[in-house]
């Protein structure tokens, strides 16, 4: 009851009890769902700018109680984007909740749920006023309160780990197995995981997947870049139910989730950190391995095995060897329950910002240094040179060339040699494609075997990464000096040799300089137009003596 005392007389100002029409509704958030209150009626004020259409909402009129309030508002055109009040129905639990599309969101079905709510409008009236006052005492106005002035921008909770080079998705279980309680503590352990990750972007950065009948994006790498913000994010994403489709979901991750347009970054490897409670509910093996050929990391939370009687239940017994990135022990974790697991939180943010042990980041077309050996005598002459220069720019097309990607150096050779660019001159793939376009045309004599002892020591010598050496050795014509001491030193330093000949290259030359087995790292043409037709074979080459060694 507020009320102001006059002299004569008393002016009231009445307001009506919670729960009456007009009561001061409660102020909730915008995953805040119907469950959340016991009371038949209640008044609440969802906040602006809620993204409702990354909330869940089950039904249409009638809602289930496990949906968002305010996306269930916003649904039924109770509220818009500027949020507002709502009054909130409790109703008993229903069959065959209905979906539908309504205000830009989509509403899910659901074959039964154990309570219920509807949403309407408040409509507000004025405040009552009573009594006939004659005169009136003016309060003391109370002494004002100094502001503090804002602070510009947003602190981040953490500093960001530049040292921690890595996108991340978690694929968190939303599945009916797993109950709301147990998916709060899933969040609740991501939150911690992110908290020591470090999130920034020069640093990791994170994205969620929700694993259900079917899979959702929660939000993606680039919508948050500092761990305030993410953390928030994580707290806001609700409980969705239905099968545990892990295969659905990576499936999804691999082919949707890793791309530029969502925040993926050249040259940081690509994470998937997969957490299930009991046991996947459909095939994984395909999407494990196209995972693992897209050059993603996949980990593996598992919470909750299956028990002895439980096995026949599981489609695929051996799902845990087979959706890990590698089954060296590195990239799963087998927890007994979810909660005695914050024990595993370290190790694991110390697994996903370990670079080196990233091992299925590294595919043929991002861990290669490759090197281009160009003939520029004179028996080429300036046409077939560009031609040259274009057979070359197909080859690297097709490389991920980043500061700790491929990388990619060429040298010409005539009489004498000279280093057009080395690997660490152009670091991304425009550069690199604008050098070759751009070197010169030498002409001259042929001196191939030097110019394979030049690129040994001056190309492939001054590096310091773990990349596959490969040299690609381009000539049209017969050396004038010997080709096979120079090759056999290459191929004895670590340096895969191709060799590519033109019109008037000798066979036997072209297998001296040529890595074994020779058939697949040796090639002839008859005329410079036609050199296109092999960049295929040298790739698929390439991709295959990477495997060999990766193995």
């Amino acid at each position: 009851m507020l009320f102001v005392l006059m002299c004569a007389g008393i002016l009231t100002f009445t307001s009506p009890a919670r729960g009456d029409h007009g009561a001061v509704p409660i102020s909730i958030d915008c995953a805040t769902r119907g469950a959340s209150y016991t009371e038949e009626l209640v008044e609440v004020l969802c906040p602006p700018r809620c993204d409702h259409s990354k909330l869940s909402v089950w039904g249409t009129g009638v809602y289930a109680s496990v949906s968002s309030i305010c996306a269930a508002a916003a649904h039924s055109g109770v509220i818009n984007t500027l949020g507002g009040m709502v009054r909130v129905q409790k109703l008993p639990g229903q069959e065959n909740y209905q979906a539908s599309s309504a205000n830009g969101i989509r509403s899910l079905p659901l074959p039964r749920w154990i309570s219920s709510f509807s949403v309407s409008k408040v409509e507000r009236k004025a405040l009552e006023v009573s009594g006939q006052p004659r005169s009136t005492i003016v309060p003391t106005p109370a002494r004002a309160t100094k502001k503090k002035p804002a602070k510009i921008g947003r602190k981040n909770s953490k500093p960001t780990n530049k040292e921690c080079k890595a996108d991340i998705a978690f694929l968190l279980d939303g599945s009916w197995n797993l109950g709301k309680r147990r998916f709060n503590l899933q969040k609740n352990f991501i939150i911690r995981v992110t908290n020591l990750l470090g999130i920034g972007p020069q640093g990791p950065l994170v994205g969620i997947v929700q694993v259900s009948e079917n899979p959702k994006t929660e939000f993606i790498l680039k919508d948050f870049t500092n761990s305030k913000d993410i953390v928030t994010a994580i707290r806001n994403v609700t409980y969705r139910g239905g099968s545990t489709n892990v295969g659905k979901a990576l499936l999804h991750t691999t082919e949707n989730f890793f791309t530029p347009d969502k925040g993926t970054r050249t040259g940081y490897p690509k994470v998937v950190v997969v957490l299930v409670d009991g046991w996947p509910s459909d095939e994984i093996e395909r999407a494990a391995n196209l995972a693992r050929e897209s050059g993603i990391n996949v980990f593996i939370v598992s919470v909750a095995k299956a028990l002895p009687e439980e096995q026949k239940m599981v489609l695929d017994p051996n799902y845990m060897e087979k959706i890990v990135c590698k089954n060296n022990g590195l990239f799963s974790y087998a927890i007994p329950n979810w909660f005695g697991m914050y024990k595993f939180i370290k190790p694991l943010a110390q697994r996903l910002c370990s670079y080196s042990q990233m091992t299925c980041s590294r595919t043929c077309y991002n861990s290669v240094n490759l090197g281009f050996l160009i003939d520029g005598s004179s028996s080429v002459g300036d046409v077939n040179f560009h031609m040259v220069l274009n057979f070359i720019s197909e080859i690297v097309k097709p490389f991920d060339i980043h500061q700790i990607g491929a990388k990619v150096g060429a040298v010409q050779f005539t009489y004498d040699q000279r280093t057009e660019f080395d690997f660490a001159e152009y670091l991304t793939k425009d550069e690199v494609l604008n050098a070759i376009s751009n070197i010169p045309y030498w002409s001259g004599g042929t001196a191939t075997g030097e110019a394979i002892t030049y690129a040994t020591k001056n190309l492939f010598g001054k590096l310091k990464n773990n990349n596959l050496n490969v040299l690609i050795v381009i000539t049209d014509g017969q050396s004038y000096d010997d080709v096979t001491v120079p090759a056999t030193v290459a191929h004895q330093s670590g340096t895969i040799v191709y060799s590519v000949g033109i019109s008037w290259a000798m066979q036997d030359e072209l297998d001296a300089m040529a890595s074994e087995p020779k058939d697949s790292h040796s090639f002839f043409v008859r005329d410079f137009p036609v050199v296109n037709k092999i960049v295929p074979d040298i790739l698929k080459g390439i991709c295959k003596d990477y495997l060999a060694i990766a193995k």
